[in-house]
C-alpha cells in the first residue's frame, strides 16, 4: 500500500466536512473494527486519514488496510508517538472539523452526526466530546462519565479541576482552533490530549459535551494503561502550567492545589508498585513523601507496616486488592444491565471483520 500525498487529494474547497484521524501503531488486532465503525456512521461527509506511526507490524497493517484502500488516506512516517501521528493527520486534513479516533477504540453509528449537529447548532463552539462505554475483556464495564462526572460549563477552570475531561476518541474539533492552539505537543507521550484542550481553553475556545455514550474504549490498552507514568506526565503538565502568565489568580490557586493532589497520587501509586515488586525501602520513601503532602490514617498505617512488617504489608495489600476486585465485579453486573448490552452487542458484531463495513 502506497502512502497518499497531499497533491493527490484535490483542492481544499471540494473537501469533506470532517476529517477522521486514526494513528496506527501496533494496532492490527483492532484497526479493522475502528475503521468499520467509521464507515457505518449515519453522517457520511468525511474522509479518513490513517497515519502509520512507524509501526513494527507494517506489513500486516498494510494488508488489512488494503481492503479499505479506496476509502482512506494512508500516510506512513517514522515513529513520533500519538501526538506526532495526530499532527500529521491534522495538517493533511481537508475538513473543517477533525474527529479523533484511536485505533483500539470504535464509535457507535450516530457519533459523528450527533457531534456535528452539536457543533453547528452553536458556531461559537470549537470542541465537543461525549461519554464513552468502557470495554474490559470485550465486555462493557461502565461508562467514563460514571467514573468522572462532568459539569457544565466546560471552562478552563473546569478543565484544570477535572470537572470536565474530554476523551480523545469522542472529541470533534474545528481544525483551525486545534492549529491555532499549537497542535499536540510531540514531546509528550501521555496526557498530550489534556494539554491541548487546556491550551485551546486558554485561547478562549468554547467546548461542550453530550451525556450519551457514543464511543467504546478498551481499558488496559495503549500508553494510558501505565498508571504510574500517566500520573508522572500529569504532574509534569501541571508544573508547566504553574509558570503560565495567562492564568488568573484563581486559576493559579487551582493549579497549585491540583499539583499537590497529583504529586500525592503519584507517590501513593509508587507505594503500590514498589510494594508489589518487593522494593520495600522505595515503598516506604514514597509513603513518607505522600504523607508530607497530605496526612491521613491510611498513610500513617502504611508507614508503620512498611517499617515493622513489610512482607505482611505486601500480603495484606494483595488480599485487599482481591477484595476490591470482587466488590467491583458485583457493581459491574449492575452497570452492564444499565448499558443496554444486547443493543451494543449487535453493533459490535457488525464491526468485527472487514466484511462488516460493506
Amino acid at each position: 500500500m502506497n502512502p497518499i500525498s497531499g497533491s493527490d487529494l484535490g483542492p481544499e474547497q471540494h473537501g469533506p466536512k470532517v476529517s477522521v484521524i486514526i494513528p496506527a501503531y501496533q494496532s492490527v488486532g483492532y484497526i479493522a473494527q475502528a475503521l468499520n465503525s467509521v464507515f457505518r456512521q449515519t453522517f457520511t461527509d468525511f474522509e479518513v486519514i490513517v497515519v502509520n506511526d512507524g509501526s513494527p507490524e507494517t506489513d500486516v497493517l498494510e494488508s488489512i488496510l488494503e481492503f479499505y484502500s479506496s476509502r482512506i488516506v494512508y500516510m506512513k512516517q517514522e515513529n513520533r508517538g500519538p501526538s506526532g501521528a495526530r499532527n500529521t493527520g491534522i495538517l493533511q486534513a481537508r475538513g473543517k472539523y477533525v474527529a479523533f479516533l484511536d485505533s483500539d477504540d470504535y464509535w457507535l453509528p450516530e457519533h459523528l452526526e450527533n457531534q456535528i449537529t452539536l457543533l453547528e447548532s452553536d458556531p461559537s463552539l470549537s470542541l465537543v466530546y461525549a461519554d464513552c462505554i468502557l470495554i474490559k475483556d470485550s465486555i462493557p464495564d461502565g461508562t467514563a462519565f460514571s467514573l468522572e462526572p462532568q459539569s457544565r460549563p466546560v471552562t478552563l477552570d473546569a478543565l484544570l479541576e477535572w470537572c470536565c475531561t474530554p476523551f480523545t476518541s469522542s472529541s470533534v474539533a474545528t481544525r483551525d482552533a486545534v492549529i491555532s492552539a499549537g497542535l499536540f505537543d510531540e514531546t509528550m507521550r501521555r496526557c498530550e490530549d489534556f494539554d491541548l484542550w487546556v491550551r485551546m481553553a486558554l485561547l478562549g475556545c468554547r467546548m461542550d459535551y453530550r451525556h450519551a455514550p457514543q464511543v467504546c474504549h478498551r481499558l488496559g490498552n495503549g500508553l494510558s494503561a501505565n498508571h504510574l507514568l500517566m500520573k508522572e506526565s500529569c504532574r509534569e503538565l501541571y508544573e508547566k502550567l504553574r509558570n503560565n502568565p495567562i492564568l488568573s489568580a484563581g486559576q493559579r490557586a487551582i493549579v497549585e492545589r491540583m499539583t499537590t493532589r497529583i504529586h500525592m497520587d503519584y507517590q501513593v501509586e509508587r507505594v503500590k508498585v514498589s510494594l508489589l515488586a518487593e522494593h520495600y525501602s522505595d515503598a516506604l520513601a514514597a509513603a513518607q513523601m505522600a504523607r508530607g503532602l497530605f496526612d491521613s490514617w491510611k498513610l500513617r498505617t502504611a508507614i508503620i507496616g512498611l517499617r515493622s512488617a513489610p512482607r505482611f504489608s505486601r500480603r495484606s495489600y494483595q488480599l485487599y486488592e482481591r477484595f476490591v476486585e470482587v466488590k467491583n465485579r458485583k457493581r459491574y453486573v449492575q452497570r452492564v444491565k444499565a448499558l443496554a448490552l444486547p443493543a451494543l452487542t449487535n453493533v459490535v458484531s457488525h464491526l468485527a471483520t472487514p466484511e462488516g463495513s460493506r
